[in-house]
Formats: C-alpha cells, sequence, structure tokens
C-alpha cells in the first residue's frame, strides 16, 4: 500500500519509531475553567472557552502529538492506518474512526461532540470552514522543509495550549532534544559523525519500483543531521515535505561506500520484494556492503516528537552498528 505524505493525499505533489507512551493523565497543566487562545498556521486567533478534552484529530502526526500530551482524542482519521503506520503513541479501543484522511466526514466528527478539532495545512480549504459551523478547529503547519523540526515544535506547543498541557509538552520536547543529544554522542563517539545515508520509501507501480527519498529538510533527514549524519541524497525535493523521486537507477548517484540505506515499510516491503532479483539493486554499494537498514514497523517518518524520538535511535543504531 502506498502511503503518502500527509499533505500530499489532496495535493498532487508526487514528485514524478517504536517510541514509548504514557496513559493519560487526569489533570491538565494549565486551568480547565479558563479560555485559552491560539493562533494557528492560517494566521487565525481561535479561542475556545477552556482548554480542551475532547479532540478529533484529522492527521496521524496530530493524533501522536495530542496523545503524547496525555489527552486520548475521541475521534482519528483512519485509525487502522494509524495503528499500521505510528505505534509510538498508541490509541485506546475506543477511539472512533471519522473516515479518510484525505476525505474524513463532517458528520461522523460533529457526532462526536468535539472540543476541538485539529487538522494539518494543505487539506480542502474548505473543510475547516464546514466544521467551524459546529466546532473550533485549529489548523497545523504540519510540514516546512526550511526548517522541520523548529516547525514541529512549534506545531506541539500550539496543540499543547489548546488542550492545557503546555508543561507536559515542554518535557516531551525536552525528551527530544535529549535524544539528539544523546545520539550525537554516540555518533561521536563511534568516530561516525559526517556518515552519509539515504532514506527513502517506495511502492510498486506495474512491475517498476517508484522511490521517494527524503531530502534535507524532511523531518527524517532534520533529525538525523541533528545527531551528526549527513544525508546524501541531493536531488530536487518539495520545499514543504523534502520529498524527491527516483527509480533504482537514480540511487547510482550513491557511490560513497560509506553510506547507509534507512528504508520505510510498515506494510508491502518494495525493497525486499521489488528489488531483490535487480542487478542494478544488487551493485549499490550500500547493498554490497550490508547496509540496508529497515526502520521498525511502525515508525511514521512524518509524525510528532515521539516519531522522532524513535526514527533518531534507530539512525544512530544503524550509523554505530
Amino acid at each position: 500500500m502506498r502511503l503518502l505524505a500527509p499533505a500530499l493525499l489532496t495535493a498532487a505533489v508526487v514528485l514524478s519509531a517504536c517510541g514509548t507512551t504514557e496513559a493519560p493523565s487526569s489533570a491538565p497543566s494549565q486551568s480547565a475553567g479558563e479560555p485559552v487562545t491560539v493562533t494557528d498556521s492560517r494566521g487565525k486567533a481561535v479561542t475556545l472557552d477552556f482548554p480542551a478534552t475532547k479532540v478529533v484529530a484529522l492527521e496521524w502526526a496530530e493524533a501522536e502529538t495530542v496523545a503524547s500530551l496525555g489527552v486520548m482524542p475521541v475521534g482519528v482519521a483512519d485509525v487502522a492506518g494509524y495503528r499500521t503506520w505510528d505505534s509510538a503513541s498508541p490509541l485506546a479501543d475506543d477511539v472512533k474512526d471519522v473516515g479518510k484522511r484525505n476525505e474524513p466526514s463532517v458528520d461522523s466528527i460533529v457526532a462526536l461532540d468535539p472540543d476541538l478539532v485539529i487538522m494539518p495545512k494543505g487539506r480542502d480549504e474548505t473543510l475547516a470552514g464546514q466544521l467551524e459551523q459546529y466546532v473550533p478547529v485549529v489548523v497545523t503547519e504540519a510540514s516546512d522543509a526550511s526548517g522541520n523540526l523548529d516547525r514541529l515544535r512549534e506545531d506541539t506547543r500550539m496543540i499543547a495550549k489548546a488542550i492545557g498541557r503546555s508543561a507536559e509538552a515542554e518535557q516531551l520536547l525536552s525528551e527530544m532534544d535529549a535524544a539528539f543529544a544523546d545520539g550525537r554522542a554516540a555518533v561521536e563517539a563511534k568516530g561516525a559523525t559526517g556518515t552519509p545515508f539515504v532514506m527513502a520509501d517506495g511502492w510498486l507501480e506495474g512491475s517498476t519500483v517508484a522511490i521517494r527519498p527524503f531530502g534535507k529538510g524532511s523531518l527524517v533527514s532534520e533529525a538525523a543531521e541533528a545527531v551528526g549524519l549527513k544525508n546524501a541524497w541531493t536531488g530536487e525535493v518539495d520545499p514543504q515535505w523534502g520529498l524527491g523521486a527516483t527509480d533504482v537507477e537514480g540511487l547510482t548517484a550513491l557511490t560513497d561506500p560509506k553510506t547507509f540505506l534507512v528504508y520505510s515499510a510498515s506494510e508491502d516491503d518494495v525493497f525486499t520484494t521489488g528489488l531483490a532479483g535487480n542487478p542494478v539493486w544488487q551493485r549499490l554499494p550500500f547493498v554490497v556492503n550490508k547496509k540496508v537498514v529497515k526502520l521498525e514497523p511502525g515508525t511514521w517518518t512524518f509524525g510528532g516528537p515521539r516519531s522522532v524520538i524513535a526514527i533518531t535511535e534507530q539512525f544512530v543504531k544503524a550509523a554505530t552498528a
């Protein structure tokens, strides 16, 4: 199954880990009775009468972040997909599915009587307006290849303020920064600083394997670079997600024998099934040197801070093996 980056589900911008979670606590870090105002990615000030406790999240990163901060969403778009692709913050069994990420059901959302809907930038522009007839909506930036870690921090803090969990957000972001510091120290100790990597996912298009490299500016790349590794992919990428497009022949540009490949495949593993007998693939340096690493199932490469921690730990393990 081919999974597009979240905003690419509605925009044809195809350029052609597992963490832990704590049980939600009952007491928010901000007063439950005070109004709260956040300014979202639209530049719109959204005022809530009190921090939201009944939240619907229309993208997995946002659902992960809400759950990581101790508030279990009442509804999430494509719950089954979330459970396959993002295990950083597991959802409770009673979380309701509100439809597809690119086509959620307004009726299903409204029926849950939420205090707040959180959705990513890049969705159908009419959706927020439809929902706002019934419930406040906050729109996250979702991704920005000019500074994705900074963007992630801003989105996390905005979500946290809306649900009364600002102190929890600072703790979560501190854990992410600690993972970077620990990873950087491990990479340095191994003499692996500057080791080149390429990150990709892929899918079958007929009999051809289409490969999507994660270039500079992607969230994965920024996490890996934060521990001192170097992204070897220099091809064109889109400005929001930092994603490119190539095929197996395009990977022949990667000639440094120190390069390792990390790939994501929580369902069909096309790097194994689609490329195993490909002679070009077999000659690539990271294949010859057995430096091909599959991310653990449930590692969402477009996720929140807990996903970033999982990604970081796996990259450090690959670079220091």
